[in-house]
């Protein structure tokens, strides 16, 4: 009997061990965070918790956000194309099909310079644009990107100067009001 007991307490402690490794493991890979699908370089995710509220990835999505400021220094991403990318890989992460997800991003203000052609850029800030793979990439994936007319009018940016992938809204309010008649919904943040 004492020898049964030992052998249940071995196993017990095995098993215990195993399921605080597979813990760990879950665990640690929550904290890394991982890229792509959707976006392959950009928008790094971290895989929440099982049960948590997400979207249904049977139901289709026009979803919509608003960029008017650029990164502190020329040289650096927008973080906020940056969360498009994170927004698009969470969902194709949890098994979203692409498909269900239709993305546009209004660009208006200081944000305008992220949409400069590479040559357009570097002559503005002697650097290349450090946007533009993240901007190939969101397009690849269906993302549309609208800038504000009027930013481009007031900001003296050249037609020519605009990447050829950008539509041209006449203004950043209007494109916000045709999205949201359309259905899309506005990210607020």
């Amino acid at each position: 009997m004492l020898l049964r007991h030992l052998i249940l307490a071995i196993c017990c402690s095995g098993g215990m061990a195993l399921s605080a490794g597979i813990f760990a493991q879950e665990e640690a890979t929550r904290k890394t965070p991982m890229m792509g699908p959707a976006i392959p370089d950009f928008g790094p995710v971290l895989t929440p918790p099982a049960g948590f509220y997400s979207l249904d990835p049977d139901t289709r999505y026009k979803v919509s956000i608003d960029i008017g400021k650029t990164a502190d220094f020329p040289g650096d991403r927008n973080l906020k194309l940056t969360s498009v990318a994170r927004f698009l890989n969470m969902y194709a992460q949890q098994g979203m099909p692409q498909e269900n997800i239709e993305f546009s991003v209004v660009v208006h203000g200081m944000a305008a310079n992220d949409l400069l052609s590479d040559e357009a850029y570097q002559a503005r800030f002697n650097d290349p644009n450090p946007n533009t793979e993240l901007l190939n990439q969101l397009h690849k994936a269906g993302v549309k990107i609208y800038l504000c007319g009027q930013t481009v009018a007031f900001r003296n940016i050249e037609w020519s100067e605009i990447r050829p992938d950008i539509i041209v809204a006449l203004s950043a309010m209007g494109a916000h009001v045709r999205l949201q008649h359309e259905g899309y919904t506005l990210i607020p943040f």
